[in-house]
């Protein structure tokens, strides 16, 4: 039924827009081959209104959309009807007889809204045409075959708990692929299909609000909604769509603080230092994030003063730590509140509150074994320099705070007096000195005292018990308050303390003052009377107070050469007298005593040199020598050359003349050791005693070669080799030459 109320429409619209085509006049000028003037013919257009074919029909035939018609056409078959465009010959089709124009397939308006065509009557005969080509459009029609779609779609959307009704949420927007101009096939409307009663949306605008006040968070976070998109209008028949929006509630500071519990108990050790952790405390805020956040604080003043409590790092619990040393004796338990309150509070919400919250805490200090307790922090003790060893510098004191009546021993750690320059009674804690101590060596000695409990003791004559547990034995020397016994105990190395002995040497005047430095001046010749020579500074080793105080004194009389003016700061003046000190070859040696004010006065005495040189005008030294003195003219510089020449070349001739005597006396000795061994070797003669011993030197024949030339005198048994005469005595002259010029005595002959 639906296909012929369609099919029928069709008819209708084509029928409504056929054309017309005028009636032809005689041939147009030249046609059928008659010359002659031309006849025109009046000619009408052609006269279109739309083709409309319903989308998505499809019929078992083609179906008729409309029909071509021309007034040349007179029904006697002659004109033919041809179609050209889109779609011509395959969607759409022409019968050339008649012009009913048939659509051959389906059409869907969403992939084409329409064809443009283009339509021609011809002659059959000739296919000539009859009347020029016109344009001519074919509509698809919609229909209602798309439904809505969200193509953005499911969507993700935050609110704030606690927000107002109608508080704006998201929009969500679905489109419609029909033709929105032609009838409600794209005309959308919005509906909640799941998330009521919490949200709404507009029908219109896809705009999803808030539909209930005071949603919270902390009951539920987050809500899935389901919209529902519907053309037609939203009336029956019509197409639908759907999405879905995943509503949060973001945080809001609406809930203050919480204490799970009213009271809270904690035990901290009495050894517990500051800082050390007690407990943590943690309120419930149900909140996130900074609203979240709180801080901590004591409310009371007792705890506060025992007591410290700060925010994690996280900003959510508290910590309990200690802020002072604790003592088991002295109290035992501390009562206090502490206050959680938040960081951050938002006005809108101050109804809600007030954000905070008070919990009571209580906390036992347990006692626990403590390491002895010194009477002072540090001490300062004071001994005289120069002290015989044995003499007492003072006493150190600690005890047993848990057991008062415990005994306590003594010592000072080596380290701290790598020296032994002190000794301390075990028993009392007195330290006394060791060696005899020297201020100027060393002022401060620092040591460090060690004070132990003994957890079992025993005199020798008690009969002592080696106790159990993880001890150490100790034995002590002899004490000067029970001397000839020793103590010896154990005692735990954890139940000890140390405490610093800072003592101090004082001064005694035991360093007479001396010059800072050798002082080795000089004075111009030309200086004027009572010029300053040289400042003279002293240096005194005892300590400023003491007897720091240095006086100088010079040589007294109208004779002194110089004069040493005492400057009263630990110095003096060296100046020139009024009488100028005579020149002279050697320097000056200026005696000065110097004396303290301490008790005994020390005093010593010292010299200064001073020479006397000749200046240049500008003041500077020109020469100081003591020849400079003997001979004011000096020698010249060719003088002095002239001299060191003539003495090397002395000097060398006599080298000369060493080296040749040397070589001649050697000469002389290998002639002698040949003449030894020859005489050795020949000699064959019964010995004659006491004349064969003055015959040969017997010195000789044991060392040929430190042999002495033979000297002059009466020959022996065999002739003497002949000796160096000759050439001594050409060496005569020069040898007496040289011994002239020395002051030696001449040589002898040979």
């Amino acid at each position: 039924m639906w296909g012929l109320v369609r099919l029928l429409l069709a008819w209708l619209g084509g029928w409504g827009c056929m054309g017309r085509l005028a009636a032809p006049v005689p041939a147009w000028a030249g046609s059928q081959g008659h010359p002659g003037p031309a006849l025109l013919r009046t000619r009408r257009s052609w006269v279109w209104n739309q083709f409309f074919v319903i989308e998505e029909y499809a019929g078992p035939e083609p179906v008729l959309i409309g029909k071509l018609h021309s007034d040349v056409d007179r029904g006697e078959g002659r004109t033919k009807y041809l179609l050209t465009g889109e779609g011509a010959g395959t969607v759409f089709v022409i019968d050339e007889a008649t012009g009913n124009i048939h659509v051959t397939k389906s059409l869907d308006r969403e992939e084409k809204a329409q064809y443009v065509l283009l339509a021609q009557a011809v002659d059959r005969a000739s296919n000539r045409p009859l009347e020029p080509p016109s344009e001519f459009i074919i509509k698809v029609q919609d229909i209602n075959d798309n439904p809505p779609v969200f193509p953005l779609g499911p969507y993700h959307a935050t609110v704030p708990e606690m927000s107002n009704v109608g508080t704006s949420v998201i929009q969500v927007t679905a489109h419609d692929a029909d033709d929105p101009s032609y009838g409600n096939s794209a005309k959308l409307v919005y509906t909640v299909l799941d998330g009521l009663p919490f949200f709404s949306v507009d029908p219109q605008t896809g705009v999803v609000r808030t539909a209930i006040p005071n949603m919270d968070r902390e009951t539920q976070e987050e809500f899935l909604v389901v919209i529902q998109a519907k053309d037609m209008g939203g009336h029956m028949g019509g197409l639908s769509g759907s999405t879905t929006v995943t509503v949060t509630l973001s945080d809001v500071n609406d809930n203050p603080p919480k204490f799970p519990q009213s009271l809270y108990q904690f035990s901290v050790v009495e050894t517990a230092g500051p800082g050390t952790l007690v407990g943590r405390l943690q309120a419930q805020d149900p909140d996130l994030g900074d609203n979240a956040l709180m801080a901590y604080s004591i409310l009371d003043g007792e705890g506060s003063e025992a007591f410290s409590i700060s925010t994690d790092s996280q900003g959510q619990d508290g910590l309990l730590t200690v802020r002072k040393p604790l003592d088991f004796e002295t109290r035992r338990s501390y009562s206090f509140r502490v206050e959680a309150t938040n960081t951050l509070i938002d006005p809108a919400y101050l109804r809600r509150g007030p954000f905070k919250d008070v919990a009571s805490i209580r906390v036992t200090v347990q006692d626990a074994p403590e390491p002895p307790a010194f009477a002072q922090a540090t001490y300062h003790l004071i001994v005289p320099e120069n002290k015989a060893p044995g003499t007492l510098v003072g006493q150190i004191s600690a005890s047993d705070l848990d057991s008062p009546a415990s005994p306590i021993r003594y010592s000072i750690l080596p380290h701290s007096d790598p020296e032994r320059c002190f000794s301390i009674e075990p028993e009392d804690g007195t330290i006394r000195t060791a060696v005899l101590l020297d201020r100027e060596a060393r002022v401060w000695h620092n040591l460090t005292v060690l004070a132990t409990e003994m957890g079992e003791e025993s005199w020798p004559e008690r009969g002592y018990v080696p106790s159990l547990g993880a001890k150490q034995a100790y034995t002590s020397k002899p004490s000067q308050r029970n001397p000839g016994k020793s103590l010896t105990g154990t005692y735990s190395s954890a139940q000890s303390s140390r405490v610093q002995v800072a003592i101090q040497t004082l001064d005694e005047n035991d360093n007479a003052p001396q010059l800072a430095e050798p002082y080795d001046t000089f004075v111009c010749d030309s200086a004027a009377p009572g010029q300053l020579i040289q400042v003279i500074r002293t240096l005194d080793r005892d300590e400023v107070g003491n007897s720091s105080r240095v006086s100088l004194q010079g040589p007294l009389g109208p004779d002194a050469n110089f004069t040493v003016q005492d400057n009263r700061d630990g110095s003096a003046s060296l100046l020139l007298p009024s009488r100028p000190a005579p020149p002279r070859q050697a320097p000056y040696l200026v005696p000065i005593e110097l004396w303290d004010w301490g008790q005994p006065a020390l005093s010593s005495t010292a010299t200064v040199t001073v020479s006397v040189c000749r200046c240049r005008p500008d003041g500077s030294v020109a020469s100081c020598r003591p020849e400079a003195q003997l001979s004011p003219t000096g020698l010249s510089t060719g003088a002095l050359l002239a001299i060191v020449t003539c003495m090397g070349t002395l000097l060398a001739l006599v080298v000369l003349f060493v080296a040749l005597r040397r070589q001649k006396q050697e000469a002389l000795m290998v002639l002698e050791e040949e003449d030894v061994r020859e005489n050795i070797i020949t000699y064959d003669d019964e010995g004659g005693g006491e004349e064969d011993t003055e015959a040969f030197d017997i010195a000789a024949l044991q060392n040929p070669d430190g042999a002495a030339p033979p000297a002059a005198g009466p020959p022996g048994r065999r002739d003497a080799a002949p000796g160096p005469a000759e050439p001594l005595d050409d060496w005569g002259p020069l040898f007496r030459t040289l011994a002239e010029l020395y002051g030696a005595k001449e040589p002898p002959g040979p």
